[in-house]
Order: C-alpha cells, then structure tokens, then sequence
C-alpha cells in the first residue's frame, strides 16, 4: 500500500511540469515589450512608365529646311576601271544602244476588175527612226487601165510616240492626178485601239485654205495561222465646198473593204477581197453632174508584202 500511495503522490506532483512544457510561450510576458521600433519595411510602389521616354510628337518639333543632298554624279565603275573609258562607254551606249530602224510596206498592190474599166490601187507606206521618233512616209491612189490616173497622193510626216499605243503625227501631203493639185498641212494621231483595232485620224488644211478630215480602221481577224480577214473604213468629210475639185461642204465619201490574205510567209500574203465606194451629199451631186457614178463596188486581187 505504501508502494502504490508514493507512486500516485509523485504522479500527482510531476503534472504541473508536463502542463509547461505543453506550452511554448508559457512565462513569456508579451505584454512588456515595446512593438514601435519594429514596424515593417513597405516597398515603394513601382511606376509603370519608369524609364519611357516618350518622343515629342511631331507638332512639337521644328519642320527641317535643310537643302537637300547634291545629285550623285560619280558611278560604280568609275572606282575600278579609268573614268575617261567608262565615261566613253557611256557615251557610246548612250548613241548605239537605242534602237533605230525601217520599214517598207505595200499594204495594197491590187487589181480591181470592173465592167469595162478594170483598175488598181496601191497603198505603200514605211518609217524610219527609233521607238519615239520616226519619219514616216505614205502613198496612195487609184485609176483605170488606159486612162489618166483618178487620184493620188503622198504624205510625210514626223511621228512621234505619245504612248505605247499611240503616235502624233505632223507633217505635209501632195496630191495629184486629175484636176488640180494640192499641198496640205498634215495633223493627227495613228495607233493600236482597244481590240487590236487600227486607227487614224487626220485633218488637213491646203495652201488654199480649205479644211479636210480623214477617219480609217482596219482589223486582222486571224481565221488560221495564216488565213487572215481584214475589213477596213475610210471615212472622208470637208469642212467647205470645193468645186474644183468635186467635194462638197461634209461627208465628202465613204469606203469599206473586205480582204482575205493568205500568209505564205508574213513579208508575203496574196489576197482576194470586195471594195465598195461612194460618194455622199453635195460631193455625189457633183459627181452625178460630171457624168460620174457616185457608188461604185468592185472584187479585189493583190498581194500584201513588207521589206
């Protein structure tokens, strides 16, 4: 009994210890100790637009007036080869390197049969020069075998490229033949339309000082590789009466043609075609007075070539 009282006894006297240690913070007084000098460091709050610095618009600065930089005049080669040879090469380039050519084209060598008065017509014409300028020069006319030649005339011209479509022409006309002859000034434009279709337009003032105007179109229409229809118009007006020389004030005459070429090679094409003519207005009752008829047509044999 005394064994088992003096083991509760000290059971009893060692629980105070246990509850201490259970307790950490236990005997430590929080209530002394002074909580002012430990206050927390805070971070600076960070700027979003720390270290951006923003360019001054446009409106804030001064326009610039500087002249600008002199026009380079030296050239790459010049830094290896001897300048006086590079700069003869230009020059040479410069002369032989544009293009400069010619051309001669008889567009019309034809035989037209008619009742009684078989005729022909010629139609020539050629250039020479490079892409921007050209001389040019045309011919053209027609008449009855065994009779005085009807009409004809020539032309020169200056032509230049106004695009790559389209050329200026200015330049001078003679005709000949019956009645009297004429020297014109000659102005107009000549071209490639839309479609392929090419056309001329021309006026026309004499030494006399009568005005004249000329509309033509032509159009190949490939039927093969080298089977070719072409029609064509030629529309003629005056802007006064000539009696002299049978034309009066408008629509002086009209002609359309239809000619169908066979290319054996394309500096050589025979063909076969039909050409109507015919005079209208006053110019028809000048015609009809003179005996003459104003409409006639014909069928057309010929040979279209180019050198």
């Amino acid at each position: 009994m005394k064994a088992v009282f003096f083991a509760g006894a000290a059971l009893l006297m060692s629980a105070p210890a246990l509850a201490q240690e259970a307790d950490p913070h236990a005997g430590h007084d929080m209530g002394q100790m002074d909580h002012s000098a430990q206050q927390m460091p805070q971070a600076e709050s960070a700027d979003l637009h720390a270290g951006h610095a923003m360019p001054a618009t446009v409106s804030d600065s001064e326009v610039g007036n500087a002249p600008p930089p002199p026009v380079p005049t030296d050239h790459p080669a010049d830094q290896f080869w001897d300048k006086q040879r590079m700069a003869q090469a230009r020059a040479d380039l410069a002369k032989e390197g544009a293009f400069f050519g010619n051309a001669l084209i008889a567009d019309r060598l034809e035989y037209r049969p008619r009742n009684g008065k078989d005729g022909y017509a010629w139609q020539i014409m050629g250039w020479v020069g490079g892409d921007i300028d050209r001389l040019s020069f045309e011919t053209e006319g027609e008449g009855a075998f065994g009779e005085s030649l009807e009409t004809g005339e020539v032309r020169a011209a200056w032509r230049r490229a106004i695009d790559p479509w389209w050329n200026f022409e200015l330049g001078a006309r003679q005709d000949f033949g019956a009645g009297p002859d004429r020297t014109y000034g000659v102005i107009g434009i000549e071209g490639l339309a839309p479609y392929w279709f090419e056309v001329g337009a021309h006026a026309f003032v004499s030494t006399k000082g009568d005005v004249h105007f000329r509309l033509e179109a032509e159009h190949d229409m490939r039927l093969s590789q080298r089977l070719i229809l072409q029609p064509s118009v030629e529309i003629d007006a005056a802007a006064q009466d000539v009696p002299e020389l049978g034309i009066g004030a408008g629509f002086e005459k009209v002609e359309l043609g239809a000619r169908v070429r066979y290319e054996f090679a394309r500096e050589f094409a025979p063909y076969v075609g039909v050409h109507w003519e015919r005079k209208l207005g006053e110019t028809a009752r000048l015609a009809r007075a003179d005996g003459e008829q104003a409409s006639q047509v014909s069928a057309v044999v010929g040979v279209r070539m180019w050198f």
